[in-house]
């Protein structure tokens, strides 16, 4: 038997221990965003350090601010060999609301569902299901080989859940230490239960919020309709302005660094065989409304947007009300893609709506964020070697996906330490992760394990 085929068996041995395992972790209430739960947050932490030290690893809680980190480091068989920083999240939602949950939160269990196990309970599937699959996957090789075939450094955090205001400063102060070749993220999901992914693209965002004033007060729209500028008009007709006919943004640079995707990753796409209808019908849509001439796929990963989040003015309340609002305001959210400078878009924006503004008009900006898209090459040697070992475990092959979201620590980790991330995780878009009964199956938890020691294997491979 190979290396290899060594300890992939020696995960399947360890699979009922291994979800023991999970199912300690899974029992800590480490709810982030409850400071009631801070203690809890912390036994996360403790348990997390405590399992791999018993691995071998060089492990230590981390004071923040807030909840604390983890960080962990393990040489492997030679000192020449890649470096990953691996990255996972050991805090998780509140369960509210607890009576939808068919089951105590905290009490995991596998049961049947659809014909397949699934393993219970908060944070079985975001984020402890997905961080354990890898510190099995090193478990299974240490026990073959007493090494792993790469070093290995780990961080793992309890505020992701309430947006990790812990993190950069302790990026920023342990950035010499925590520097490696490359991140290894696991917080993302599968194509389908038979198909692994890897995402090669996070959309970048900006955000904001935009206020037209005309008058000092409200006025009464009979006494001065017709006469005084009215914002919501002025508002409307800027945000109707966002885009052409053709569904592209018309603000001035906005398509600067952003780049077509290659043929032969939209021909992949393409054969994943979902098509527009299918992507849009679960929300009761039939017709894309981007940029004309481009699949759903497209649009949602690899091209940017301009959506308007929420808007507001005048009197909205029960009734009628015959006013013209002194002002109105809207939320507004880029999200960008490629090379887009997320501070560019935003001045682009602010100078477009200052260019429509009427006379005895102003406008107001609040900014709301901004991030930068990532987008790991579709060439890249990470990307390929991960895609051969993925495949090589999963009945289908491994595809290269995008997400339209964010996922800021990946642009830290780019930012901050200049490192590639490569994204593949196991979860399942029905998983119900942030809701009531969430899950992870059981064949992800276990054939997930099993990924990560193939692609650490073939990582080490130069």
């Amino acid at each position: 038997m190979s290396d290899l085929a060594a300890v992939l068996d020696r995960a399947d041995q360890n699979l009922p221990q291994s979800l023991e395992r999970l199912f300690e972790l899974v029992r800590v209430k480490s709810i982030s965003t409850d400071p009631a739960y801070a203690g809890e947050c912390r036994r996360a932490a403790e348990w997390l350090v405590k399992t791999l030290q018993e691995l071998g690893f060089a492990a230590s809680v981390r004071e923040t601010a807030g909840h604390p980190m983890v960080v962990a480091h393990h040489d492997g068989a030679s000192p020449d060999a890649p470096h990953a920083l691996f990255y996972g999240h050991y805090d998780v939602q509140p369960v509210d609301p607890l009576n939808l949950w068919d089951r105590d939160p905290f009490d995991p269990t596998i049961r049947e569902e659809n014909g397949r196990d699934v393993i219970t309970g908060r944070g079985t599937s975001d984020d402890k299901g997905q961080l354990l699959t890898f510190v099995e996957a090193c478990r299974a090789y240490k026990d073959i080989n007493g090494s792993l075939p790469i070093r290995v450094t780990i961080l793992f955090e309890g505020e992701e859940e309430s947006g990790s205001p812990s993190l950069k400063p302790f990026l920023e102060a342990n950035a010499a230490e925590l520097k490696a070749d490359f991140a290894l993220v696991c917080d993302t999901n599968m194509w389908d239960r038979e198909t692994p992914a890897i995402s090669a693209g996070l959309r970048g965002l900006v955000g904001e919020e935009v206020i037209v004033k005309a008058a000092n007060r409200d006025l009464h729209s009979g006494y001065y309709g017709g006469a005084a500028a009215n914002p919501i008009h002025v508002l409307s007709r800027i945000l109707a302005g966002l885009h052409d006919d053709t569904g592209r943004v018309t603000l001035s640079g906005f398509y600067e660094g952003v780049e077509e995707t290659p043929e032969e990753i939209k021909a992949m796409w393409r054969s994943l065989g979902r098509s527009d209808a299918d992507f849009l019908g679960d929300i009761g849509l039939s017709v894309p409304s981007g940029e004309k001439g481009r699949s759903v796929l497209e649009l949602t990963w690899a091209r940017p947007t301009a959506e308007v989040n929420g808007i507001e003015g005048g009197y909205t309340g029960e009734g009628f009300k015959t006013v013209i609002a002194a002002r109105a305001s809207a939320k507004v959210s880029f999200r960008l893609v490629g090379k887009q400078d997320p501070e560019k878009i935003r001045a682009a924006f602010r100078a477009y709506v200052q260019s429509c503004l009427p006379a005895d008009c102003t406008a107001e900006f609040h900014p709301h964020g901004g991030s930068p898209a990532i987008q790991l090459p579709y060439d890249s040697a990470l990307l390929n070697k991960a895609k051969e070992a993925l495949s090589a475990e999963w009945p289908k092959p491994a595809v290269v996906v995008g997400m339209g979201g964010s996922i800021p620590i990946v642009g830290d980790f780019q930012k901050m330490l200049g490192m590639e991330s490569l994204l593949a995780g196991f979860a399942l878009s029905d998983d119900r992760i942030h809701s009531p009964n969430e899950k992870y199956d059981r064949n992800s938890y276990h054939r997930g394990i099993r990924s990560w020691i193939r692609v650490m294997d073939r990582l080490a491979a130069r």
